[in-house]
């Protein structure tokens, strides 16, 4: 017989909650400290902090976080998804080019709110 493993909890705008089975399987059963992580002897804390976040709820996380933080992180992780987009050369460029745009646009509406 198989044993199966809850699914990831999925973080959303609002704070939600997890399932018990979530829970068991991805909260460490002892919680350390060590070179400033939490965590537990070197296991993967993925399943940990996304129900966190779960939690938490989006909002409140960045309400808690600077804007600016959370444009970075944006920036990254779209940035990497276009590196990876099987397009042609000039559709490509053209996702990125409409993508430093409103990223510019952005930083400058956070900058002005972050003052």
């Amino acid at each position: 017989m198989t044993q199966s493993h809850p699914s990831l909890p999925q973080p959303q705008l609002e704070k939600a909650g997890i399932t018990f089975e979530q829970y068991l399987e991805f909260t460490p059963e002892k919680l350390e400290l060590s070179n400033g992580y939490l965590g537990y002897g070197g296991q993967d804390q993925l399943g940990f902090h996304l129900a966190v976040l779960t939690n938490m709820g989006l909002l409140s996380a960045i309400r808690h976080t600077g804007l600016s933080l959370w444009l970075e992180a944006l920036d990254r992780r779209v940035r990497e998804k276009l590196a990876t987009v099987n397009a042609d050369p000039e559709v490509a460029q053209a996702l990125l080019n409409r993508f430093d745009r409103a990223m510019a646009d952005l930083t400058a509406m956070v900058e002005y709110l972050e003052e």
